[in-house]
């Protein structure tokens, strides 16, 4: 949900590869110059009434998107005659709001009439409120954010909302995203802990898993745990990692989105996109598939663990992490 012109469809392109295929092929066609997907988002028309998409997420789990238009009259529609409709069975909401977007006034108006529709007909549903485009706002933005932010929460009454900032051209959205499909994933935490588990056996600092299609986040492992504090006692290696490397806290959205640009070029050469390994002084990384739906990113700092030790772990674990999938799914 959301205005005219806020960029929720452009976002859902990006982020599901729903229409941005179909501009990709437009673009090669033309010689457009540009190698970023987010550029080709301008190409995209304005959203009439409802655009649904069945999304199939980790091979069996749909998710069944709802892409509002923003045009007064939708909105209007949406809130009287089609109120039932639009607000009832919903998992989760997604408003979002343009941060140059000069009609706040109206626009808060809908988005409270929007939260009564889903109060009353899907009490239970997830909020998330995406202030978009936060490229184009003023600086210091963290400031315009934040202001943005204890708006839209006084606005939201007792409801409970999680707001992001985000852009189309950075790891913003990935982030925002990866929160959002992670609250429709069943037993997510069971992902989790396993994750922890197959990350003490490649004796690695972080392993993190992505669902194959968008690479958005779907678990990671557990922080290692902190030294101890017997005096003489020695540490692991990953624990000496994590003293000696502060780990950028955008890392899993700044993966996700160097991934799927690298997935975009290899589209344009008509090559397909399998794995990587990395091989640097302070770290390695192995990314693979590990299910038929996942991806599994594995960081090392131990320098006398090999590759080949990784990738050898990640075809013994695919099996269980299939059974986990499954069993989170059916959950």
């Amino acid at each position: 949900m959301g205005a005219s012109g806020s960029g929720k469809t452009s976002m859902r392109s990006l982020i599901l590869y729903v229409a941005i295929l179909i501009l990709i092929q437009s673009a090669l066609s033309s010689h457009v110059s540009s190698n970023n997907p987010a550029s080709l988002t301008a190409r995209l028309g304005a959203t009439i009434d409802v655009e649904q998409n069945h999304v199939r997420f980790l091979g069996d789990l749909i998710l069944n998107l709802w892409d509002c238009g923003g045009q007064d009259a939708f909105m209007d529609s949406y809130l009287t005659t089609q109120r039932n409709t639009i607000f009832s069975h919903v998992g989760v909401m997604i408003y979002v709001f343009d941060i140059e977007s000069q009609g706040t006034n109206q626009d808060l108006e809908y988005y409270r009439e929007c939260m009564e529709g889903l109060k009353q007909f899907s009490p239970n549903a997830a909020v998330f409120l995406l202030v978009h485009k936060m490229d184009l706002a003023r600086e210091p933005k963290s400031e315009v954010f934040e202001k943005k932010k204890k708006e839209l929460e006084e606005a939201s009454g007792d409801g409970v909302v999680t707001v992001f900032g985000t852009s189309i051209y950075d790891e913003s959205l990935y982030k925002a995203w990866s929160s959002i499909v992670h609250t429709l994933i069943p037993n997510a935490a069971v992902l989790s802990r396993h994750l922890t588990t197959f990350a003490a056996a490649c004796s690695a600092t972080e392993v993190i898993l992505f669902e194959r299609t968008t690479f958005l986040v779907i678990a990671t492992s557990s922080p290692v745990a902190g030294p101890t504090l017997s005096p003489g006692k020695p540490t692991t290696p990953e624990q000496d990692a994590l003293d000696r490397h502060e780990l950028n806290p955008t890392r899993y959205e700044r993966t996700s989105e160097l991934i799927k640009a690298f997935k975009h070029s290899c589209s344009r050469v008509r090559e397909e996109f399998h794995s990587f390994e990395m091989e640097l002084y302070d770290f390695t990384a192995v990314l693979d598939e590990m299910t038929r739906n996942t991806y599994v990113l594995i960081i090392v700092h131990d320098p006398s663990i090999e590759t080949a030790a990784l990738k050898l772990n990640i075809r013994m674990a695919r099996r269980k992490f299939e059974e986990l999938q499954g069993d989170s799914l059916l959950s």
